[in-house]
């Protein structure tokens, strides 16, 4: 089993000691933050500097939105979004690694293998393609492994009932985590889904008792990034609910995340190292 503490990028050493950020670049006109879409080779660029200058240590790259109602994207299509996207990138940073966030594995094939990504973001855990799997172990690469239900984008942004939230979560875990080493992938990391297949009260419940996760010994991502669960209690907007967006984050890294995906990277990154501060203070305290 990979060293919980590093993730292995294929050859680029990711440190788990303190948390990290993943700044985002969607290649898509529809993606539901309007803040966060970048079409033009020129402004890729831009960003993914702005986000490694920043702090950010994961770039990750998305060419389908899963926004509710967004246009379907054909396979084709989303992989050229995505590998002009990594291309670009890599023209001008050529070791920050790259997730790609698909649940494609032709697409997760292709970026990997051909255009100079580095881990699959798969918001669907396998249930879109069953080869993405497959995918990530012939290609040796990182896998984030989050919680949905359904086996389409659409019945992912639908409502479903739980027995238990977060034990039917851990269930699902535990046996896709069971495949996935089976098949000789090592490096996977954890997403419980925030906003996916789960209402308001949902999310909150499994944020609440998010924890419970550190059981795998795996890292833990977290997205809650100017996401619905945010605007709507605060009765705003994904534009302007980022204070909501700084004070989870700060919460999910005290219930166990390593890693923080972002639209806005400056403010995790200060969230990370108010966190790594208290952190180390409270150590103290406990020693003494």
């Amino acid at each position: 089993m990979a060293d919980y503490k590093t993730i292995n990028c294929r050859g680029k050493i990711v440190h788990l000691d303190a948390p990290i950020v993943m700044g985002i670049v969607n290649i898509t006109p529809d993606s539901f933050f309007e803040g966060s879409r970048y079409r033009e080779t020129d402004a890729i660029k831009k960003r993914a500097e702005e986000i490694v200058a920043q702090g950010g240590k994961i770039i990750d790259v998305g060419g389908f939105s899963t926004r509710p109602g967004a246009a379907d994207v054909s396979e084709q299509e989303e992989l050229d979004r995505v590998c002009m996207a990594v291309e670009a990138i890599r023209a001008v940073d050529a070791t920050t690694p790259i997730s790609v966030d698909t649940f494609r594995s032709k697409v997760a094939l292709e970026s990997i293998g051909k255009c100079g990504a580095d881990i699959i973001n798969d918001i669907s855990g396998g249930l879109v393609e069953d080869g993405i799997f497959e995918a990530a172990a012939t290609l040796k690469a990182p896998y984030i492994l989050m919680h949905t239900a359904g086996h389409t984008v659409q019945e992912m942004q639908q409502k479903f009932t739980y027995n238990n939230i977060t034990k039917d979560i851990f269930r699902y875990f535990a046996e896709k985590i069971s495949k996935l080493h089976e098949l000789g992938v090592n490096d996977i990391i954890l997403d419980p889904g925030f906003g996916f297949a789960k209402d308001i009260d949902q999310n909150y419940e499994l944020m609440a008792k998010m924890s419970v996760f550190k059981q795998f010994d795996l890292p833990i991502l977290v997205g809650i990034s100017r996401k619905r669960m945010i605007w709507q209690v605060l009765e705003s907007s994904a534009k302007e609910c980022l204070n909501g967006v700084t004070a989870l984050n700060m919460v999910s890294l005290q219930l166990g995340a390593d890693i923080l995906r972002v639209h806005d990277v400056k403010e995790a990154v200060e969230t990370v190292k108010l966190y790594c501060e208290l952190q180390k203070h409270a150590s103290v305290l406990a020693n003494n």
